[in-house]
């Protein structure tokens, strides 16, 4: 356990050190001066010999390679500079909206909990029968709804025409709510279906039917064996549709003005505002990759034949 868990780490150092390298790249490359920009910003008139200096003193007249050697050295101490726009420390900015965006995807999941494993469940125990019907209109709808489009729609039935509830701003749990439906619901549907057949295949199991035939309670295969084993493919897939659920807050917060972290994303790279952009972007892969290490790490719980192979060896 010790040694997969050391090369997992590994993985994870090399791939963030590439992810960093490429993106400190591109966003170089990107069109746009972010001295300009901020200076436009600032409404500062300057000439371009001071332009020149500012752009000097920042070390953007440095190689590639120095000025990436030169944030990496400072990103490992937790260290990304300041924002251009705010003068501000980027890890404090980033702190400032991290709890809205937190908030949010603890939303999502939480619909996407409430919603799926209920619906995934029944539609594999009542197959064919009217929830089963239900569950695949369910899917449907929810694969196909672009989340912006969803989100305008709960946003004109509950906030326009029912005005039950706020859409704007980060105000207390009611303003939740409508944005994590709008995260959540199309996730919900693919789990739900995932979950569905998960299940149909592991109640056609031998060892069910064996538990079936001497008498163990319908009740105890669904709970105890069916959904612990039907569970794991789910959770594979929570790993890897994580980048999946960080691309759509973007968009839940820029619809409903939520003060996250996706809305303050999209800000810095209108305004060329280089170390958040980068800060970002190396986070969101340090966030995905420990979050695709604990899946990992939950097959060792989930799965009794895992731990026994391990013993073996």
């Amino acid at each position: 356990m010790f040694r997969y868990l050391l090369s997992k780490i590994i993985q994870i150092i090399v791939v963030l050190l590439c992810l960093s390298f490429l993106s400190f790249v591109f966003i170089k490359l990107a069109p746009g001066d972010p001295v300009k920009a901020m200076l436009d910003i600032d409404e500062v008139m300057i000439t371009e010999a001071e332009i020149e200096n500012i752009r000097s003193e920042m070390g953007f007249d440095q190689p590639i390679f120095v000025q990436y050697g030169m944030w990496l050295k400072q990103a490992i101490k937790l260290d990304f500079g300041e924002s251009y726009l705010t003068n501000r420390p980027v890890l404090s900015e980033i702190q400032d909206r991290l709890q809205a965006s937190l908030e949010l995807m603890g939303g999502g999941m939480l619909v996407v909990i409430l919603i799926s494993i209920p619906l995934g469940v029944c539609s594999a125990v009542y197959q064919s029968k009217w929830i089963d019907h239900l569950g695949r209109i369910f899917a449907f709808f929810g694969a196909s709804v672009p989340s912006f489009w969803l989100g305008l729609l709960l946003i004109y039935f509950f906030s326009v025409k029912l005005k039950v509830l706020p859409f704007i701003g980060h105000n207390g749990a009611e303003s939740l709510i409508l944005p994590s439906l709008t995260l959540g619901l199309a996730m919900s549907a693919v789990y739900a279906r995932l979950l569905r057949a998960a299940m149909l295949e592991t109640m056609n199991k031998p060892y069910i039917k064996a538990l079936r035939m001497k008498g163990i309670r319908e009740k105890s295969l669904i709970f105890k064996y069916s959904l612990r084993e039907s569970i794991i493919p789910v959770v594979t897939m929570f790993g890897m549709s994580l980048g999946n659920l960080l691309a759509g807050a973007i968009v839940v917060e820029i619809l409903f003005s939520w003060p996250g972290l996706g809305k303050m994303v999209v800000e810095a790279i209108m305004n060329r505002d280089y170390p958040l952009i980068q800060a970002y972007i190396l986070l969101s892969g340090i966030f995905v990759m420990s979050i695709n290490l604990i899946v990992d790490l939950s097959y060792y719980l989930l799965d009794p034949k895992l731990r026994r192979k391990e013993q073996r060896a």
